[in-house]
């Protein structure tokens, strides 16, 4: 079920006229919805550590950020590997099923017509198409797959109203816990992360 809550509530960033997004799980007192929380690390070896911690409570929809890349971090976070190979072979297995199934179609059922003496089942005069559509389906998806799982396009992100947040291209690292997670209790999250060695948690408000 959470994970059609999720489905649902990506879409609705999208098609905000067509979805809305289920209600949140927690509000501030100002009613709006909690986005996340986060705490800020002014060191390397801190936030690894720390991103290990997180890890190991079994946080799932949480991130880092930090000014420069950091080796092994990806471990550390235990992030797993991404979904968009998966994606790109069902569009290519697509794109060539509906190259066969229109040439097919059209050549053996709207309008059949005898060409050069071939029976109307002979695939290999389809092959260019078959070829093409599978390239174009999988090179679409690749690049609308990775922009959906990254949440993209998006102009405005509810961590831009954090100021402290700023320094994140400069000389900080920030380590951020989703409201969406099926973990995400605040005090609980407050706590693993001044227990990790973050400073400055702060409650994000989401900026809907």
């Amino acid at each position: 079920m959470s994970m059609i809550h999720n489905i649902t509530n990506a879409a609705a960033d999208y098609f905000p006229m067509l979805l809305r997004k289920a209600p949140p799980r927690f509000v501030t007192e100002s009613g709006k919805p909690v986005h996340s929380i986060v705490a800020e690390f002014d060191e390397t070896p801190k936030v690894y550590k720390a991103a290990q911690k997180v890890r190991d409570a079994g946080f799932t929809k949480w991130d880092l950020h930090t000014p420069f890349p950091i080796h092994d971090i990806e471990s550390a976070m235990g992030m797993k590997t991404t979904k968009l190979p998966l994606l790109a072979a069902a569009a290519a297995v697509s794109g060539v099923a509906f190259a066969a199934l229109l040439q097919w179609g059209t050549s053996w059922v709207l309008y059949p017509t005898v060409v050069q003496g071939k029976p109307f089942e002979a695939w290999q005069p389809f092959v260019p198409i078959m070829f093409e559509l599978g390239v174009l389906f999988t090179a679409f998806m690749c690049i609308f797959g990775m922009l959906a799982l990254n949440g993209l396009p998006r102009w405005h992100h509810p961590l831009f109203t954090h100021d402290r947040f700023m320094r994140v291209s400069n000389d900080r690292f920030f380590i951020v816990i989703e409201a969406t997670d099926p973990s995400f209790e605040p005090a609980k999250v407050k706590k693993l992360l001044e227990d990790a060695g973050g400073s400055h948690i702060t409650l994000i408000e989401d900026a809907d």
